[in-house]
């Protein structure tokens, strides 16, 4: 007779990724980067009640505005009374790298309505951005569609939006037992996420050369120039060496 042939139950195929597994996936990928983000939110925090703001409006600064790099340049011009102009026109320039980063991202949000696109939009920091891109460009070479994973995004933006808005608050509530908190080396984790940032996009360095040319006029105008004006430097001329250096690829 012949054997009975072994009758092997078939492995149960893996099931699609759900809303809320994709805002986990999200917001786990997203902690790593909330390491460097306290104590530059604490930082923040301390600096906003030095300025004259309030418990109640620093969360309103970094709510609304939801932009470190700019929230620090308005902090440092910030007077009394304010220059307002001023703060507005470096917040535009320090700001204006999204308009890149919002083109780069925008072919992925076609799939989106447009009041997703716009929170979307609204929510992007540095940190959300590169992993809604390379998550993204995974997905598009493994062939999944949408390429864009819209709760993975909004995991990861919603964890880093309200840790940054509370733990800036905390730091204008604790602040005077900081001390002078930029002498305990807070301010440092803001250029060390920029440059974790940095190497996650790394593309080799042709596609490096308009951060590579910010930096050297920042630094330069930083050392020569007094006040604030390295912002406006390097921002303005990293785009002006990306629009330049693309036309001529």
């Amino acid at each position: 007779m012949t054997p009975a042939t072994p009758v092997i139950a078939a492995e149960p195929s893996p099931e699609p990724p759900t809303t809320w597994t994709e805002i986990k996936r999200g917001m786990r990928a997203m902690l790593p980067a909330l390491v460097g983000i306290v104590p530059l939110g604490l930082l923040l925090g301390a600096q906003a009640t030095t300025k004259g703001l309030s418990v109640v409006e620093v969360p309103l600064l970094t709510g609304l505005n939801f932009a470190g790099g700019s929230e620090f340049a308005a902090l440092a011009l910030w007077t009394s009374p304010p220059h307002l102009l001023l703060i507005a026109g470096i917040t535009l320039l320090i700001n204006s790298r999204f308009l890149l980063m919002g083109a780069a991202l925008a072919p992925f949000l076609r799939h989106l309505t447009q009041r997703q696109a716009l929170a979307s939009l609204y929510l992007m920091s540095d940190a959300c951005w590169a992993l809604g891109l390379s998550d993204a460009r995974r997905r598009a070479a493994a062939g999944i569609a949408p390429a864009f994973s819209l709760p993975y995004y909004l995991g990861a933006s919603a964890i880093l939006y309200v840790s940054w808005v509370v733990v800036a608050t905390i730091g204008a509530l604790c602040g005077p037992l900081f001390g002078d908190a930029q002498s305990l080396g807070l301010h440092m984790a803001f250029p060390a996420i920029f440059i974790v940032l940095i190497r996650s996009m790394w593309k080799g360095m042709r596609a490096a050369r308009p951060w590579l040319v910010s930096l050297i006029v920042a630094a330069s105008t930083y050392l020569f120039v007094p006040g604030a004006w390295y912002m406006v430097a390097g921002a303005a001329s990293g785009m002006l060496a990306a629009y330049v250096l693309a036309a001529k690829v």
